[in-house]
């Protein structure tokens, strides 16, 4: 991918903060989409240098300051703990780079507030990579509730279930309020789901109900801990449709079953992420299986086809997608529809919180629109 520079053209050149995982995933999508990436800080010197070693990062850096001093990075991707989102997003769009951020988006409404109105102000490209938008199965799904073929959306059921933290003796940063923030479950898969629900339908969650469980309250290194487990929610959105949403990290047998169906007057839809070449099609007479093919579908489906039909498609090939459109806004100004900018970030906050106040008071809580 290359962006306009008065009439050069030069790639895309991406600076990584952090390490782990999700940057191994940034990075490969960067590849994929013929971007560089060609700097990386981390934590200390000695993990800066382990990751440029090991996926392949560019320059390692020693600290964030010489990375963002580095003229020719042109975006920053934010692979790091919770917690630290604000302070580096705010730094990279202050050096005048591009930023894609990891969700949470921040930890806070407040702070989630504050970063999409710098990245407002500043006029630069700044996604959150909520990816599951780009499988193309979801655009078809989309694509038939805007143009009426389920009629009027009565009902919508979601999952987003996994079994990672099942046992006491597993453990990660994540179950940390000072890494991970107050809310973990929910804020780190359910917000994907709400993002889902909220996208398919072109509708908001106004209202909600919330019930929280934290299962393990000490595991192998963490003690005290109060960040959720699982959570159950009950919601109504401005269209009228009822809905109910299951979160949880301690579902034997999940690895990362994100499930949706959205029922009308006339048909029924249900998308399972962990078989995301198919969509479930449901109608009084009788319901079919609707399988990935790019010539019969909507075409906003279809140009996230990257494979022939039968070549499956899957997680990283969205996250390719998703990065393909944030670069592709980057390089031309102008941000392809559907691309999940800050602004769905601080939608994400607010829901969580929500989430959060609901099952501490035990009330229903107003979304703000």
């Amino acid at each position: 991918m290359t962006i306009t520079d008065g009439t050069k053209l030069k790639t895309v050149r991406a600076g990584f903060i952090g390490g782990g995982f999700m940057s191994g995933v940034h990075s490969r999508a960067v590849r994929a989409v013929l971007g560089t990436p060609a700097a990386v800080c981390s934590s200390s010197p000695a993990s800066a240098e382990r990751a440029a070693d090991a996926l392949g990062l560019g320059a390692a850096y020693h600290s964030l300051d010489a990375m963002l001093a580095d003229e020719s990075i042109d975006v920053v991707h934010i692979c790091t703990p919770n917690t630290t989102h604000v302070r580096f997003a705010a730094a990279a769009l202050e050096a005048g780079k591009h930023v894609i951020c990891e969700k949470p988006l921040a930890t806070s409404a407040e702070d989630a507030l504050f970063l999409t109105d710098l990245a407002g102000r500043s006029g630069l490209v700044a996604a959150v990579p909520f990816v599951y938008r780009f499988h193309p199965m979801i655009r078809e799904a989309r694509a038939r509730v805007s143009t009426g073929q389920l009629g009027t959306v009565l009902n919508v059921q979601g999952e987003y279930l996994q079994d990672w933290l099942l046992s006491s003796q597993d453990d990660n940063w994540r179950v940390d309020e000072a890494l991970g923030g107050p809310s973990r479950a929910f804020a780190d898969i359910g917000s994907h789901l709400c993002d889902l629900i909220e996208f398919v339908m072109d509708d908001r969650i106004m209202r909600l109900s919330a019930l929280t469980r934290t299962v393990f309250g000490e595991r192998t290194t963490h003690k005290a801990i109060r960040t959720e487990d699982l959570a159950a929610v009950l919601f109504e959105t401005r269209g009228g449709a009822v809905g109910t949403l299951m979160v949880s990290q301690v579902a034997p047998g999940r690895k990362n079953r994100l499930f949706l169906s959205i029922s009308g007057t006339v048909e029924s839809l249900v998308f399972d992420q962990e078989q995301p070449e198919t969509l479930w099609i449901g109608r009084r007479d009788g319901s079919r299986t609707l399988v990935r093919d790019p010539d019969a579908l909507h075409p906003s489906a279809a140009r996230l086809s990257t494979l022939p039909a039968g070549h499956p498609e899957g997680y990283q090939d969205a996250f390719n997608s998703f990065m393909r459109d944030a670069y592709t806004a980057i390089g031309s100004g102008a941000v392809p529809e559907g691309l999940p900018l800050f602004a769905d970030g601080l939608r994400a906050v607010h829901l969580s919180e929500a989430v959060q106040r609901s099952a501490r008071d035990r009330s229903w809580q107003q979304i703000p629109a």
